[in-house]
């Protein structure tokens, strides 16, 4: 689950680290007004949306113009930013060409920039530990940096047994050419940041920049935060901050039935049991000339409701022009598939051709299920079967 800039700017404020006074509006009278309030000669307006790349986006309605961070002056410039933004489309490198709408905004204080640094606390799946990841390439892409100047690129992996140490923290400092006081203040903010990743589950806490002031301040100038879903139980204080809107709704839906469904950009809908079957279903979509429109794992014991669910939710997109059933039963029945599906599909009057693969537990029953059924269900033999039989139907359909 992702959170916005000043969600987790407040949640990293109470565990030490360093950020800038701010304050979240939703309308330009409430920027205007956190600008006065936040005083100051400067401060930043903000679009608050679940992807990076802001302020080198651009808003649908103005794709030459200013982009979702915007420098303002005085209050009433405050307000003029915030009216340009809340309401519109803001397209970014993350967001794709669709962008995502402005709904709030945030006001923070301005301060003065010496230096621009990149900092960052992830899992690090080689090692199995959390890392810190530091650059002196603040505000540049990270991806970018290590592709290019690898050597720029700084780690360091913590022992879970003893935890982060002062100097992990001295040692990334030093790295990054930080001197006197800076070293103390980043070893602070390090500190912060690990207290925070730790407590609340997180599976990433990114600043991008982390800013060093010209008074040697060590600031979040930008904050990222992401957490671990299966977590979320332990802290209902991080759930609570979830924003509906920057999610896709089939994403929510299929939550609701404790369904795994990721959407992608393909034609062909996918429903199978297993992870692992999942992402090889994929695969050999692709293989046969498809692509597939989503990633849809309904569990080991899924139910005939949470089955319709599930066919109902990647009918819901309208990309699908053919769905691969693909299921291997068994602790899932295969006659629970088939009533699941022989449901749904009478229930949205299928129009798009489907395939279904069924092995395992009950399997003769459930493609009797489906054979009596009476709709124009495409029955494979093997998973290269049902891939074919599927992109063959999609592109004979079109």
């Amino acid at each position: 689950m992702n959170i916005h800039e000043y969600q987790a700017k407040e949640l990293l404020r109470q565990y030490g680290v360093a950020v800038l006074g701010g304050k979240v509006a939703s309308s330009p009278a409430e920027a205007e007004t956190a600008a006065r309030e936040l005083g100051g000669e400067i401060c930043v307006v903000k679009a608050q949306i679940h992807a990076g790349g802001r302020g080198a986006g651009h808003f649908a309605d103005d794709p030459q113009g200013k982009g979702g961070v915007r420098l303002a002056r005085s209050p009433e410039a405050a307000r003029a930013a915030a009216e340009a933004m809340l309401g519109h489309v803001l397209v970014t490198k993350q967001t794709g060409a669709a962008g995502r709408v402005v709904r709030r905004v945030y006001v923070e204080a301005g301060c003065d920039i010496a230096r621009e640094l990149y900092l960052s606390l992830l899992i690090d799946r080689a090692s199995a530990r959390i890392t810190i990841v530091a650059s002196t390439e603040g505000g540049m892409e990270i991806e970018q940096v290590a592709a290019k100047t690898p050597a720029k690129i700084l780690r360091a992996a913590i022992d879970p047994a003893s935890g982060l140490s002062g100097f992990h923290a001295r040692k990334l400092a030093f790295g990054l050419g930080l001197t006197g006081k800076q070293v103390g203040a980043f070893t602070k903010f390090v500190s912060g940041m690990y207290k925070a990743f730790t407590a609340l589950d997180a599976s990433i806490v990114e600043i991008n920049p982390l800013v060093v002031t010209k008074a040697g301040e060590v600031v979040a100038l930008d904050a990222k935060m992401g957490f671990d879903d299966s977590a979320l139980f332990r802290h209902p204080e991080v759930e609570a901050l979830r924003d509906p809107a920057e999610q896709d709704p089939k994403e929510l839906e299929a939550a609701k039935y404790e369904l795994n469904y990721i959407a992608l950009d393909g034609s062909i809908g996918c429903m199978v049991n297993g992870a692992g079957l999942a992402m090889a279903t994929m695969d050999i979509i692709k293989l046969y000339g498809g692509s597939p429109a989503n990633f849809l794992d309904v569990g080991g014991g899924a139910t005939t409701e949470r089955v319709t669910a599930a066919f109902k939710i990647i009918l819901s997109d309208p990309h699908v022009k053919g769905i691969l059933v693909n299921i291997f039963g068994g602790i899932m029945r295969c006659d629970v598939i088939a009533e699941g599906v022989v449901t749904a599909a009478r229930e949205v009057k299928l129009k798009v051709p489907l395939v279904v693969r069924l092995e395992g537990t009950n399997v003769e029953k459930g493609k009797e299920i489906m054979a009596t059924s009476g709709l124009p269900i495409i029955s494979a033999d093997n998973l290269a079967d049902a891939a074919e039989k599927v992109v063959t139907a999609v592109k004979e359909a079109a």
